[in-house]
C-alpha cells in the first residue's frame, strides 16, 4: 500500500461504536484467513507468495468454486511468487466485469528488529500487529472472505466479479503477478474497472476518523543512472577534470530544477477541495487557487509547495537516493554513480523524463534508464459510476467524514491494469492511523475496529458495483 499524500486536517467526527471484533458469527472464518495470510511469510525470496495463493485457493473451493473458477499461475524461475485469480460468474453476460486486485508479497521484517514477532498476528491495545497488517493483506483479506461469502450465501451478481492476489509488488526487480497478468493473461482479468489498495482512510492523532481517500491514478515510477568516467590519477596532483566533481554538480542540477506543475481531473478536485476547507490557513488556500488559475505562478508554487505532500502531487518529481564514486582513498576518481528516483506525472513519459535528465546533467554526464520500465501513469476519469457508491456508502458507514480524491506519488501494481485498458481505483473504507502505522517499517499495524468496518463497508460496495 502507498501512503495517502498528507493534506491539511479536514472536518472530522468522533469514532461510532463497532461490534467487538468477532461478535458476529461471519467474522471467525475472516479472521482466520486474514491470520493465516499475515503468519505466511511472502517476503520475496525468502517466503511464498504461491503457498498463500494455494491456502486462498483452498478456503474458495471448500466454499463451493470449482477448478475452473480458480487459476493459480506461476513461472518456472520463480516458483514461489505464484498467484491467483479467481472468477465468480455474473448473470448477465453484457455487464462487463469488476476485478479485484490486492497484492500479497509483503515488505522484509526482521525479528530482532520487532517488539513483536512480525510473521505472528498479536492483538493488543484494539490493534493487530504484523507485517502485511495492512500491507496489503487487509485488502487481500477482505476480497477472498467477500469471494467466500458470495459464494457461500448464493448470492448470484449481475456482473462477473473476479479476483487477482498477485506477488512482486513489493520488489522492483522480482516476478511480478499482475505485470504477467496482464501481458500473458489479459482475457482472464479484463474488467470494466478494478478496485486496489491506495485508497483509505485516516484518523488524527486523538484517533477520530478525519478523512476518506479514493485513488484515482497514480505516478509511475523510474530509476535512472547518472555515469561519470575518467582516466584518473594520483591524488596527489589533482586536476579540475574530476569524475566526482562533474556528477555532483549533475546532481545539484537535479536538485535545483522543478519540473512544471500539472494537473489531471483528480488533482484538480483534490486542490479544490483542500482549498475550499475551512481549515486550510488562509496563505495556503489563497495560493492553491492561484495555482489552479495559474500553474506558472512561482510566487504560489513556493507556499504550495512548502507542503512535502502537495509538492508532490502538482509535478514529476526526481531525487538522488544512491551515490557510488572512486575506489581507492589516495586516487583520482575512475567512476562516480548516482541513482536518480523519479516519480512521474501521469501522462508524462520515461523517454520525456530522460530527455530532461541529460539536459540536467550536461555532456559530461552519461545517463540511462534503469530496467525494469514501467508504463506511464494513466489517469483513470473521476466517474460517478465509480465515486458515486463509494460516497453513497460512506455517509451510512463513516458519517461526516469528507472523501476526497486523491493521486497517489507511489506507484502501485495498478499501473500494470492500466496500460492493457483497465481503470483502476484505490478504494477507501480501512482507516490507518496519522503515522502510517508501521507501514513499511516496524511493528506494523491496524486498528480491530478499523479492518472489519472497512470488511463490512467494501463487501457492500461490491455489491453496490455488481449488483
Amino acid at each position: 500500500m502507498k501512503p495517502i499524500g498528507r493534506v491539511f486536517a479536514l472536518a472530522a467526527v468522533l469514532l461510532g461504536s463497532t461490534a467487538h471484533a468477532q461478535a458476529r458469527p461471519d467474522q471467525k472464518p475472516f479472521f482466520d484467513l486474514y491470520k493465516e495470510l499475515v503468519e505466511t511469510n511472502t517476503v520475496v525470496d525468502v517466503g511464498s507468495c504461491t503457498q498463500a495463493a494455494g491456502q486462498v485457493a483452498a478456503r474458495l473451493k471448500a466454499a463451493g468454486y470449482s477448478d475452473r473458477d480458480i487459476t493459480l499461475f506461476s513461472v518456472p524461475e520463480h516458483p514461489k511468487d505464484g498467484g491467483l485469480v479467481a472468477i465468480l460468474p455474473g448473470s448477465d453476460a453484457r455487464a462487463k466485469p469488476i476485478l479485484l486486485l490486492a497484492h500479497i508479497d509483503v515488505v522484509a521484517a526482521k525479528r530482532e528488529d520487532w517488539v513483536r514477532d512480525p510473521f505472528k498476528l498479536t492483538e493488543e491495545g484494539g490493534y493487530y500487529y504484523g507485517r502485511g497488517t495492512v500491507d496489503d493483506k487487509a485488502m487481500a483479506a477482505i476480497w477472498a472472505d467477500a469471494m467466500i461469502r458470495f459464494k457461500q450465501t448464493g448470492y448470484r451478481p449481475k456482473r462477473t466479479i473476479k479476483l487477482a492476489l498477485t506477488c512482486g509488488e513489493e520488489t522492483t526487480f522480482a516476478f511480478n503477478g499482475a505485470e504477467w497478468l496482464a501481458k500473458n493473461k489479459p482475457d482472464l482479468i479484463a474488467a470494466e474497472f478494478a478496485l486496489n489498495e491506495g485508497g483509505g482512510g485516516r484518523y488524527d492523532k486523538s484517533g477520530k476518523r478525519e478523512m476518506l481517500a479514493i485513488q484515482v491514478g497514480e505516478k509511475a515510477a523510474q530509476n535512472f543512472t547518472f555515469t561519470t568516467t575518467n582516466p584518473g590519477g594520483h591524488s596527489s596532483q589533482p586536476v579540475p577534470d574530476n569524475a566526482i566533481y562533474e556528477l555532483a554538480d549533475a546532481v545539484e542540477a537535479v536538485r535545483r530544477y522543478e519540473f512544471p506543475i500539472r494537473f489531471t481531473d483528480t488533482t484538480r478536485a483534490f486542490f479544490t477541495a483542500v482549498a475550499g476547507a475551512a481549515t486550510t490557513p488562509k496563505p495556503m488556500s489563497d495560493a492553491i487557487r492561484t495555482l489552479l488559475a495559474n500553474p506558472n505562478d512561482a510566487a504560489a508554487d513556493r507556499i504550495v509547495s512548502m507542503d512535502k505532500a502537495m509538492h508532490s502531487t502538482l509535478r514529476t518529481t526526481c531525487v538522488a537516493t544512491l551515490l557510488s564514486a572512486g575506489h581507492a582513498e589516495n586516487a583520482l576518481p575512475q567512476r562516480a554513480t548516482a541513482n536518480i528516483n523519479c516519480r512521474i506525472f501521469p501522462g508524462e513519459t520515461v523517454d520525456a523524463t530522460l530527455a530532461k535528465l541529460k539536459e540536467l546533467a550536461g555532456p559530461k554526464v552519461r545517463v540511462t534508464a534503469n530496467t525494469p520500465i514501467r508504463p506511464i501513469g494513466i489517469p483513470p476519469k473521476l466517474d460517478p459510476k465509480i465515486t458515486g457508491p463509494m460516497k453513497t456508502l460512506a455517509d451510512r458507514y463513516f458519517p461526516g467524514v469528507p472523501m476526497l480524491p486523491s493521486m497517489s506519488t507511489g506507484a502501485t501494481d495498478g499501473i500494470f491494469l492500466e496500460a492493457i485498458g483497465i481503470p483502476v481505483y484505490g478504494a477507501p473504507g480501512v482507516f490507518i492511523d496519522s503515522d502510517m502505522g508501521g507501514i513499511h517499517g516496524l511493528n506494523e499495524r491496524i486498528r480491530v475496529e478499523s479492518l472489519y468496518a472497512g470488511r463490512d463497508y467494501l463487501y457492500d460496495l461490491l455489491k453496490a458495483y455488481a449488483g
